[in-house]
């Protein structure tokens, strides 16, 4: 048996009977008997799972199939295939003069015991053209991304040299994975399928098509979460602390444009515009740049002692008025963009207003407390949080999903800062990361830290059946962990 190219297999027609006259040395079987590749007379292939009645092929001479064995050149023999729709023969490429006649292919349906009949009459001879490679990638695409470029727009395949590749379309990430396939795959430009030979008139023609390339595997899409961890990371590196700060005076801390992210962040465009929103990021000087933490309650201070001073409601802040009063002690575009990021923009009479968020600012404020302690004794911190907001707002531990993380079975009760966004971004290892910190979790709890995990169709209680293990302890229903923790 001989293999050619990648899962083509042909062999030998075996004789109908064997003498024993007729075997090699050792009773081997040789050169000598009936059917063998003999000097004068060449191998006969067959396809696999044909039968002998492929051996008895029209008279077409065929090459002799390379001596030794292994893979063969692609050109070198492929055998025959017969679909019932349609025939399609595979052969290799033979001179112009010796290209299949109609009688030739009539011959090998008869041989093939196949029904004319029930196939098209059109029939498909393809050979392997002098540039046949296998060096070519097949992507297979859902319908609304094959629209996509069909429309003249782009996909793009973004992972650094350590990262999986994804493919990006302008809204969406896809994981790139390899699939094989037992079937050789062929390329002919120009194919005609059944469905577009039923609409034309044939009248028994033969089709001569080469092949242009072939593959034994394709890429196929996953849609996946984008990789969003590591645009925090590099925007992290050189935090915005104010145009006087020292840090702006040396060029060379790293900064990035919307095209660096591009090249670098495994997330479609939308998705990284979105994620930089929900960072607070600005675009200062053409740069993306994340505020300082303490220079972003600076200008929070600023804007919430106007509003005090001026009595104005914090649902009708004035944004010209802000920038005239403030813009002496900060740029206006910092100003602007603090009430951007707690509030919502709004215009009444031709005059642009923010309504500052209450839940947004308590958060803020939180944050700014519990970052400087490891355990806050809760029932202190509390007080101390509702006295450090503006007058009006009310604070609740409901504005602290995913931000803080509050232990009752201490005593006394304690909070700390516990940030989701800090978490690792793959599904087990942020459970991991959850139980190595407290063993058993209710599902409120653990909720916020795991709610961006879910998937389009996925739901917080999907995600706990896979991961953890629930038991009842006093009444309440709590996950632990299906795996040991080290």
């Amino acid at each position: 048996m001989q293999r050619c190219g990648q899962n083509a297999y042909v062999k030998a027609r075996p004789p109908q009977s064997r003498r024993p006259e007729e075997r090699g040395p050792r009773g081997k079987r040789g050169a000598g008997r009936s059917g063998g590749a003999g000097p004068d007379r060449p191998v006969s292939p067959r396809p696999r799972g044909l039968g002998r009645a492929c051996a008895a092929a029209p008279p077409r001479p065929w090459p002799a199939p390379p001596a030794r064995r292994g893979r063969a050149s692609p050109g070198a023999l492929f055998p025959r295939c017969f679909p019932r729709r349609g025939l399609v023969s595979v052969a290799p490429r033979p001179p112009a003069a010796m290209e299949r006649t109609r009688a030739e292919v009539d011959a090998t349906l008869q041989t093939a015991k196949l029904d004319a009949a029930e196939l098209l009459p059109a029939a498909h001879c393809l050979r392997f053209g002098p540039a046949a490679a296998g060096d070519v990638c097949l992507l297979e695409l859902e319908p609304a991304l094959c629209g996509r470029l069909q429309a003249g727009r782009s996909l793009v395949i973004r992972g650094d040299k350590d990262e999986q590749a994804v493919l990006c379309s302008e809204d969406k990430t896809y994981d790139l994975k390899v699939a094989d396939t037992s079937n050789m795959l062929l390329f002919i430009p120009g194919c005609k399928i059944p469905e577009q030979l039923k609409m034309e008139e044939t009248h028994g023609n033969i089709i001569h098509t080469e092949i242009f390339g072939f593959s034994n595997n394709y890429w196929e899409l996953r849609r996946c979460r984008p990789k969003l961890k590591k645009l925090k990371k590099l925007l992290m590196e050189n935090t915005y602390e104010g145009p006087d700060s020292e840090k702006e005076k040396d060029s060379s801390h790293s900064k990035y444009t919307t095209e660096d992210l591009l090249d670098q962040i495994q997330a479609s465009e939308e998705e990284i515009m979105t994620q930089l929103q929900v960072l607070n990021a600005c675009e200062i000087g053409g740069y993306w740049r994340i505020l300082e933490f303490d220079y972003e309650m600076k200008l929070l201070n600023h804007i919430t002692q106007l509003v005090d001073s001026e009595s104005w409601s914090f649902s009708k802040v004035p944004l010209n008025t802000c920038l005239q009063e403030l813009g002496p002690l900060e740029p206006e575009e910092m100003i602007e963009h603090c009430l951007k990021c707690y509030g919502k923009k709004y215009t009444e009479e031709g005059e642009v207003y923010f309504e500052l968020s209450a839940d947004k600012i308590c958060r803020a404020t939180a944050q700014m407390l519990l970052q400087n302690a490891v355990k806050f004794n809760l029932a202190e911190f509390q007080e101390v949080w509702q006295q450090s907001v503006p007058e009006g707002m009310t604070t609740r531990l409901d504005q602290l999903k995913g931000l803080a993380l509050v232990d009752r079975q201490s005593r006394p009760e304690i909070i700390f800062l516990l940030k989701a966004e800090d978490l690792p971004e793959g599904d087990q290892e942020r459970f991991n990361s959850l139980f190595s910190l407290r063993e058993k979790w209710t599902e409120e709890d653990i909720a916020p830290y795991i709610q961006d995990l879910c998937g389009e169709k996925q739901t917080i209680g999907a995600l706990l059946t896979k991961y953890a293990r629930s038991s009842m302890q006093n009444g309440v229903k709590v996950y632990n962990s299906r795996r040991p923790i080290s």
